[in-house]
């Protein structure tokens, strides 16, 4: 008997160790419990914060340059993703729940940068899903104030373009906790 469940618990650990979707489930689980969760801080508490777009250059799905601009007086919510990634498909079920309550307003903007080396793949990923964020991708260099190179990352910024929250790895964003601090940034 105690061989049976050796050789389960290996062939559980390979689909996970080897399939995406079964690794970004098992994430998925883990981020739930809100251990990994960060928080939204105070104003004033990240040094050098001030204006964090300023420098970002992005292109929306038909390739059109998002003008960093219409972000001024935004709470603007950023997730650096790939489709290869299994924290970014275990957080991306939570960031859509995220984009689906606020979708509609018009104080908060949502920047999903895709950082696939081949956009497309990104694309199928959410058309697959039936995820409906913003597809969006790099169009330059993106400040390193914002993403340092590890996925995911997701920052927030408030109405006057400080940082707010900077976030490095898998999170549960569809959490009641985290709505209330966007709202308070909306306020």
């Amino acid at each position: 008997m105690s061989n049976l469940s050796t050789i389960l618990l290996t062939v559980l650990f390979i689909i996970i160790l080897v399939n995406p979707d079964a690794k970004a489930w098992l994430m998925r689980q883990v981020a739930s419990t809100g251990i990994l969760n960060s928080s939204i801080s105070e104003a004033g508490e990240k040094p050098n914060a001030k204006a964090a777009y300023t420098g970002l250059m992005l292109k929306n799905e038909d390739g059109t340059l998002i003008d960093s601009s219409h972000l001024k007086n935004k709470v603007v919510f950023i997730n650096f993703w790939a489709s290869w990634c299994p924290p970014c498909r275990a957080e991306f079920p939570s960031v859509e729940k995220l984009y689906n309550k606020y979708k509609t307003n018009p104080d908060i903007v949502f920047l999903t940068v895709n950082l696939d080396d081949n956009p497309s793949l990104g694309k199928t990923y959410l058309k697959e899903k039936g995820f409906t964020v913003p597809f969006i991708t790099p169009a330059g260099n993106i400040p390193g104030e914002l993403y340092n190179g590890s996925l995911p990352t997701t920052v927030v910024l408030d109405k006057k373009g400080e940082i707010r929250l900077h976030h490095t790895g898998v999170a549960d964003y569809s959490k009641d906790s985290f709505y209330r601090q966007i709202d308070s940034l909306l306020q």
